[in-house]
């Protein structure tokens, strides 16, 4: 079952189209990343798909049926910077959100414990770290154990710590069965804590579906030998690469991950008469896939 179905959703503000017909569909126990910089339209559909803005074309599904209220009960939202009061304690903050859901009153103690507060329960809100307000905020999410979970940017702010936990946490929430959908500008957060992806640039949709299968690992082998032309030819007779590139003295070749045999590259260029100067393995980074499919 998908838990959002996504159909050539549109957003105009005036002449400014902040998404352009997106499709992508979200699985069930899956944790699914919207990806993308800032301005690329990733807060705009979660407002549409949790009713804060009206779409502008194209329409979605929740649970695989029209969308109504029912629903959006079973999905724990957290939109923007939480909203609680400062002097009042992590309980008595959450009895608030409680009672404006009407639903998870009696969930307060599970709550805490899940996002790690009961030791902290009664203090103030004023007292606490980012990282713990963040938590807290995920808590009152959490009120009533909605199935879904929808976070934009939950990470904003926190320091090295503060994400950590956040990112431990959901991890934790997804074991548990929790289907969750964030948005995110990090590609690290995407890749460490997210098992499917949409990645938009400018209200465009890049890329959607499994991590392992956007971010396909690929190795890269640099190498140079006196004469760059020569060697450029005789790499043409090579089988194994699936892309070869050229730049400043040195050519790159492309392998899929954990396909390359250094020896039999350096046997080859000997037999056929040329000496290397330089041979050097390398991973693809992350970075350098996101800004192929961003730019």
């Amino acid at each position: 079952m998908a838990i959002l179905s996504v159909e050539n959703l549109s957003k105009n503000y005036g002449a400014i189209k902040a998404l352009k017909g997106i499709s992508f569909s979200v699985p069930a126990g899956s944790v699914f990343g919207i990806l993308g910089p800032n301005g690329s339209g990733k807060t705009t559909l979660l407002g549409i798909v949790m009713s804060v803005l009206k779409a502008s074309g194209g329409g979605y599904k929740l649970f695989d049926e029209e969308p109504n209220d029912a629903h959006r009960k079973k999905i724990g939202t957290l939109l923007e910077t939480p909203n609680f009061y400062h002097y009042l304690s992590a309980v008595q903050n959450l009895n608030i959100t409680a009672a404006i859901k009407g639903r998870g009153e009696d969930d307060i103690d599970r709550v805490l414990e899940v996002v790690n507060l009961t030791q902290r329960k009664n203090s103030p809100f004023s007292s606490y770290s980012l990282g713990m307000k963040q938590r807290l905020a995920i808590g009152a999410a959490l009120l009533g154990n909605p199935d879904v979970l929808v976070f934009d940017e939950p990470t904003n702010g926190l320091d090295p710590v503060g994400i950590a936990e956040i990112r431990s946490l959901i991890k934790k929430l997804s074991q548990q069965g929790k289907t969750i959908i964030m948005a995110s500008h990090l590609l690290d957060e995407v890749e460490k804590v997210c098992t499917h992806v949409a990645i938009l640039k400018q209200g465009d949709l890049k890329a959607s579906g499994n991590v392992n299968e956007i971010f396909v690992h690929e190795d890269i082998v640099e190498l140079a030998a006196e004469n760059i032309d020569q060697l450029d030819t005789v790499l043409n007779e090579m089988q194994g690469y699936t892309k070869k590139t050229k730049d400043d003295g040195t050519i790159q070749l492309y392998y899929p991950q954990g396909q390359v045999k250094l020896d039999a590259i350096n046997s080859f260029c000997f037999n056929k008469g040329l000496t290397l100067n330089h041979l050097h393995m390398k991973k693809k980074s992350l970075e350098s896939k996101f800004f192929e499919l961003t730019n």
